[in-house]
């Protein structure tokens, strides 16, 4: 499945070791979906989880992150913008997050904030879920 994480989900990923997020960052890291990444994206996820009371509540530092940003980049597949479609949604920031799914053809962007998305989401033909739902379909994919 190629899978768009929206930064909230990086953050609760990072926050909780025992939540869907971590469990489906993992399953990322592990190679079993393939998760699309444009350098914006990339950007923000490194601003936001570096943020101190990210870092605080993950007992983790800022090289801690930046080391698992490293992995994502290893194992992401990198998208290119060839549109922009802008401004589409409320948040410019989650703009550039659907830009990503659109650019990248996901299947799916995972975000806490489904409601966000929904429109465009369905617009582009791309499945708007959480992480617990990312995880569900994985496994009914087995």
């Amino acid at each position: 499945m190629r899978l768009v994480l929206d930064t909230d989900v990086m953050v609760a990923a990072i926050r909780s070791d025992a939540g869907a997020a971590r469990r489906l960052l993992l399953a990322c890291l592990q190679r079993q979906h393939l998760m699309l990444v444009s350098v914006p994206l990339m950007i923000e996820y490194e601003a936001v989880m570096t943020r101190s009371e990210h870092l605080d509540a993950a007992g983790l530092t800022a090289r801690d992150v930046n080391a698992l940003l490293d992995a994502v980049v290893v194992v992401a597949k990198p998208v290119r913008f060839t549109f922009l479609w802008r401004p589409m949604l409320k948040d410019p920031d989650d703009d550039m997050v659907l830009e990503t799914a659109v650019n990248g053809r996901a299947d799916r962007l995972v975000t806490f904030n489904r409601r966000d998305f929904g429109v465009a989401g369905r617009q582009f033909g791309i499945g708007i879920c959480s992480p617990g739902d990312a995880l569900e379909a994985q496994e009914k994919r087995k």
